[in-house]
């Protein structure tokens, strides 16, 4: 059995990453979330549902002693298994004018993010290391690579998970471990369902928003064997829209 997390992988984009790694590559997955077990139990469920493996784990990724506890506690309980993928794609949004933010909303933000990618990664990737192989993933976004208005700091926090997704990937090459990210535009979650899509889907040469299915295939590539020679790269899904 070989093992993989996706945090924030109870709802939308990273259920659909959880189970999509489960099914195409037979990982036992374990999905991450912050406050809705029941979301999370019912993504376990779907996953077993076709015949996958998996389990819920809740631990809040920008708390480092949280993640430190129970990704521990689940290494004493298997001791010989390697957490061989890593996809980070916790995250939230609080919109709003820059000049009018409060400091939680960008903290808040940020530390979800981009301390989550670190306070993961760091703890899972000294094993990585040792078994000389593994896939990372992080979900960006289009705000991170071309900005947003309104968005300073979710762009600020996905920003800085792209310039680390190039560096990383630098650093652990030699040990066959790629470091990719996936940069979605308008795909239809729960985090996209209050926009105007109608007035946004003009601005989308391919004239819809995104699917999650569509999304987790990629990230599906990405954490094959196939992918092996991509890394420190930054792929945008989004229909065409880059300005």
């Amino acid at each position: 059995m070989k093992y993989a997390l996706v945090t924030g992988g109870s709802r939308g984009i990273g259920r659909e990453i959880a189970k999509t790694i489960a099914k195409d590559h037979g990982y036992h997955v374990l999905v991450n979330y912050a406050r809705n077990a029941a979301a999370a139990d019912e993504t376990v469920a779907m996953i077993e549902a076709e015949g996958g493996s998996a389990e819920a784990l809740q631990f809040n990724v920008e708390i480092k002693t949280e993640v430190e506890k129970v990704l521990g506690d689940w290494q004493e309980r298997n001791p010989d298994k390697v957490i061989e993928i890593i996809v980070n794609n916790a995250g939230i949004t609080k919109d709003g004018l820059f000049a009018l933010m409060e400091e939680e909303a960008w903290d808040s933000v940020v530390d979800i993010s981009l301390k989550g990618f670190y306070n993961v990664t760091h703890h899972l990737i000294h094993k990585l290391q040792r078994n000389r192989w593994g896939r990372i993933v992080n979900v960006v976004s289009l705000s991170g690579t071309k900005g947003n208005a309104g968005q300073v700091n979710y762009s600020a926090a996905k920003g800085g998970m792209i310039a680390a997704t190039k560096a990383l990937g630098q650093e652990v090459a030699k040990r066959k471990i790629t470091v990719n990210a996936v940069a979605p535009g308008f795909i239809n979650t729960d985090m996209t369902k209050d926009l105007p899509a109608d007035q946004l889907v003009k601005f989308v040469p391919a004239n819809r928003f995104g699917e999650p299915q569509e999304v987790a295939d990629l990230v599906s590539f990405l954490v094959s064997e196939k992918a092996g020679y991509i890394t420190g790269e930054i792929i945008n899904i989004n229909g065409g829209l880059y300005s």
